[in-house]
């Protein structure tokens, strides 16, 4: 159901020794956000604190504990443990491909997410093309417009200002009803960066 990654096991370990009680048991609740950037809680429990409808998985020295409605979005996803320049902390990776090449089945629809297809269609996307690099949405929900940078802008050092300064302004100026503009772009995972780091 779920994974994680060594660093992600030894840091919950390390959470569980240092926390000075007996907590053995890890909660892991998904509470909305993208299906390919899900927001998320994790909590340590005691055991005592697990119902019977809590789903119970052995991740390796600790239990993980889920609910119904969690374990649906957590279903073969990974947990890891990553440090940024901005902070460190967990991380919950969804399963299933990323949306490159996705079928147009799974393409976002509605009258906003076609607004901001043709922005990226007609602006975006043809100008950062020489960069080889490609913005694809991946998602709507309400007001609020999920992302994701591929080829030359995945993992670019410059792919931040590029969203913020360039796609984010153009998308507001002509979708002014989009209220927040997400990157959810796994840009550790870039290979080949039009700017690196």
């Amino acid at each position: 159901m779920l994974t994680f990654t060594d660093r992600a096991r030894e840091m919950v370990l390390n959470f569980m020794d240092q926390s000075g009680e007996d907590l053995r048991s890890l909660r892991i609740n998904v509470s909305g956000g993208s299906p390919v950037a899900p927001s998320f809680e994790l909590t340590l429990v005691e055991d005592s604190d697990r119902t019977e409808e809590d789903l119970h998985v052995d991740a390796g020295g600790f239990t993980v504990v889920v609910d119904q409605g969690s374990a649906e979005r957590l279903e073969g996803a990974t947990v890891d443990f990553v440090n940024r320049v901005n902070g460190s902390g967990f991380e919950i990776i969804p399963a299933g491909p990323t949306t490159t090449g996705a079928p147009s089945s799974s393409v976002p629809k509605g009258d906003l997410a076609d607004k901001v297809q043709l922005i990226l269609d007609e602006q975006v996307n043809p100008s950062i093309a020489s960069h080889g690099g490609q913005i694809n949405l991946v998602d709507v929900q309400g007001t609020e417009v999920f992302m994701e940078m591929t080829g030359g802008c995945q993992g670019c050092a410059m792919s931040r200002m590029t969203l913020r300064q360039g796609v984010e302004r153009m998308i507001r100026q002509h979708v002014p009803e989009v209220t927040e503009i997400h990157d959810v772009t796994d840009h550790a995972a870039g290979e080949n960066p039009y700017f690196a780091d």
